[in-house]
């Protein structure tokens, strides 16, 4: 598969973030919303590569007409615990990026809120290897809108997206790219174009 560029989801397919997000917004809950609901990794790995309004709906109901503005509050502190903990980074990405970083350019597209990507790579040291990042919480776009708004910044011709969900799939359809299943990672896939176990199975998949 040719590509001049991959264009990568974060959650699931470069990081497991699940207990650090849910110690984060089970302590935000405690301290100032009385702890209705104490979130666990199972119910974060759910919500994984929602919007905020998605999130919200899905697991903030508890609290009502206040459910966003929660929700809201442990996206915004989370960024802040995210940066000192991190998350559990999958075997093989920073070797990933190093080799794509000398061929072609490395970039990501998520759901998350704005600060998530930067908290990523400021914890990890990836910002020397990603050519640029996008999400929907500083554009208000879908993925979709996303990826194209990356290609069409960055003149991509024939970027390829690799996810770990369903919904990465349905974006990389909408936006016209092929996609790319990393299974390793949170969800399933209906007909990607292809599938990888690990990150760096992805070199013997594109051409480069």
């Amino acid at each position: 598969m040719f590509a001049d560029s991959v264009i990568f989801d974060l959650d699931g397919t470069l990081w497991d973030s699940c207990r650090s997000v849910a110690e984060s917004w089970s302590l935000t809950l405690a301290e100032n919303y009385g702890g209705l609901i104490q979130p666990t990794e199972a119910d974060i790995r759910d919500i994984m590569g929602m919007t905020a309004s998605q999130i919200s709906a899905s697991l903030f109901s508890a609290y009502g007409p206040q459910a966003d503005a929660v929700c809201g509050d442990c996206l915004k502190r989370e960024c802040d615990y995210i940066s000192r903990h991190g998350g559990r980074l999958y075997p093989g990405v920073e070797e990933l990026f190093r080799s794509l970083s000398s061929s072609v350019g490395a970039y990501i597209v998520s759901n998350c809120q704005d600060g998530y990507i930067q908290c990523f790579l400021e914890y990890t040291g990836f910002g020397k290897y990603i050519a640029d990042y996008e999400c929907s919480g500083f554009t208000g776009l879908s993925k979709a809108d996303n990826i194209r708004l990356i290609a069409r910044r960055n003149a991509l011709s024939s970027p390829v997206y690799v996810g770990d969900t369903a919904m990465d799939e349905d974006s990389a359809r909408s936006a016209g790219v092929s996609f790319i299943h990393a299974a390793y990672g949170f969800g399933r896939a209906a007909a990607p174009d292809a599938v990888i176990r690990s990150p760096l199975e992805l070199l013997n998949i594109i051409e480069v």
